[in-house]
């Protein structure tokens, strides 16, 4: 029988793991406390519908979550007709936060209220049982359909070169930085199109935005080093089980420079056959006047 247990952080995206282990024909029960894991498995064995896998998603709204998930864990992997893996989904706090925010959701600490410290508690008690975990997933700054993606490389494909996915992005420095990014590059050492009366209001999608600041000469080395260097680091993210990095170049407001060299940077991945996502956070901001 393959068990998957399936936990982590309060708002990480534990319930939509469970969904995806559901479409790859599962048996899941999600809340599930984890005292009740081990009978349940048990019924499962003696039942006349044979469950071959199940998943059961549990998380820290159990009393004796920590000393019994722990227990279950151990007898589990001690049983020889049981394939058990624990997957273990987290987020940054900031993340948390903004999420319970817009959901107005009551968090299982802190008498409801998800606040910073509160997460990192949080966190600091799972620390024991992430520890134990076959596969961690970090949430951070992706979508469902993204979570989802990771799922079908890391549980049922792998992570390889092939299907890594590199998610670059261009900002302004002045509304903040992305707090996802696993790089964050800084074009303000490059020309500003800003100052150029006729090129103001056009953003880094515009060839001339483009050929103005490649004619810097500093622009194209930059581009092409940092490319590099971002080859070279790819096979070790791959062999720490990572599957996407993010990548993020910001000017001032995110409108021509930094919008310039993340077009570029895709479209260089791109031509080596990865799998890119491409997107402008702060680009449309300068025409609403902000």
């Amino acid at each position: 029988m393959k068990v998957i247990i399936v936990t982590g952080m309060s708002g990480g995206g534990r319930s939509r793991t469970v969904d995806w282990f559901e479409d790859q024909g599962y048996y899941c029960v999600d809340n599930m406390p984890p005292a009740l894991i081990k009978n349940f498995i048990e019924m499962g064995k003696t039942s006349s519908t044979t469950l071959d896998n199940v998943c059961f998603g549990t998380d820290i709204r159990s009393m004796s979550f920590f000393t019994d998930l722990e227990n279950i864990i151990d007898d589990l992997n001690a049983d020889p007709d049981i394939e058990c893996r624990v997957v273990f989904i987290e987020a940054s706090t900031a993340t948390l936060v903004k999420r319970y925010n817009e959901t107005r959701r009551s968090h299982p600490l802190g008498n409801g209220k998800a606040t910073a410290s509160v997460i990192e508690l949080e966190r600091e008690l799972l620390k024991s049982v992430r520890d134990r975990a076959d596969l961690v997933i970090d949430t951070t700054g992706i979508k469902v359909a993204e979570l989802y993606e990771e799922l079908n490389i890391r549980v049922l494909g792998g992570v390889n070169e092939d299907n890594f996915h590199v998610n670059i992005c261009s900002f302004g420095f002045k509304y903040g930085l992305p707090i996802e990014s696993d790089m964050v590059y800084d074009m303000r050492f490059l020309p500003n199109p800003y100052y150029v009366p006729s090129l103001k209001k056009l953003s880094g999608n515009n060839k001339k935005i483009q050929n103005y600041v490649f004619k810097s000469p500093l622009a194209e080395p930059f581009l092409m080093t940092t490319y590099r260097q971002l080859l070279d680091m790819i096979p070790g993210y791959i062999n720490e089980g990572k599957y996407h990095l993010n990548i993020a170049f910001g000017c001032t407001g995110g409108h021509h420079r930094s919008v310039t060299m993340a077009n570029k940077m895709a479209e260089l991945f791109e031509a080596d056959g990865y799998r890119v996502s491409l997107s402008h956070r702060d680009m449309d901001l300068m025409a609403k006047g902000r």
